[in-house]
């Protein structure tokens, strides 16, 4: 967590007003390393975003759980982002994860990059995730009590 700059938005009101349709929220402080020689956040690095908005939704959900207990747990099998505006240092991101969409085997989470600073959304993404049992090397159905959980988190 950070103090808040007199005058500026926080990160709540960022969240209540951009991401308000996201049951999963994170907060990022922009590092300086994250920036390119283009004088913006590294498109690679939104990827990284991301993948630390699912595992807090997968943390929250118990997809983690079923992983640590019977070798089953979520695998990304694509990806992808359109950028809207550039993020540079410094600023404060926040980060929020839904899942739209339940499969047999897989669901699709959507993910989306506000900046504090520029008062947006600047990215949005999606991931394709494929349920996995990691001992036999296949795919395998989403385990029900995952489903469950997505069901109540989304609040469907």
């Amino acid at each position: 967590m950070s103090t808040e700059p007199a005058g500026e938005s926080s990160s709540s009101e960022l969240k209540a007003s951009l991401l308000a349709h996201c049951p999963v929220i994170i907060d990022v402080q922009v590092a300086w390393g994250e920036m390119d020689a283009f004088n913006h956040v590294n498109n690679a690095v939104y990827f990284r975003y991301f993948e630390s908005a699912r595992i807090a939704y997968f943390n929250r959900t118990g997809v983690m759980d079923a992983m640590e207990e019977h070798h089953l747990g979520p695998i990304l099998a694509s990806t992808g982002c359109r950028f809207k505006a550039p993020l540079v240092y410094p600023d404060e991101i926040a980060v929020g994860a839904l899942v739209s969409e339940v499969g047999e085997d897989r669901f699709t989470m959507n993910y989306f990059v506000a900046s504090r600073k520029l008062k947006r959304v600047v990215a949005e993404g999606d991931g394709l995730i494929v349920f996995y049992d990691y001992k036999n090397h296949c795919k395998v159905s989403v385990p029900d009590v995952v489903k469950q959980r997505i069901n109540e988190i989304q609040e469907w």
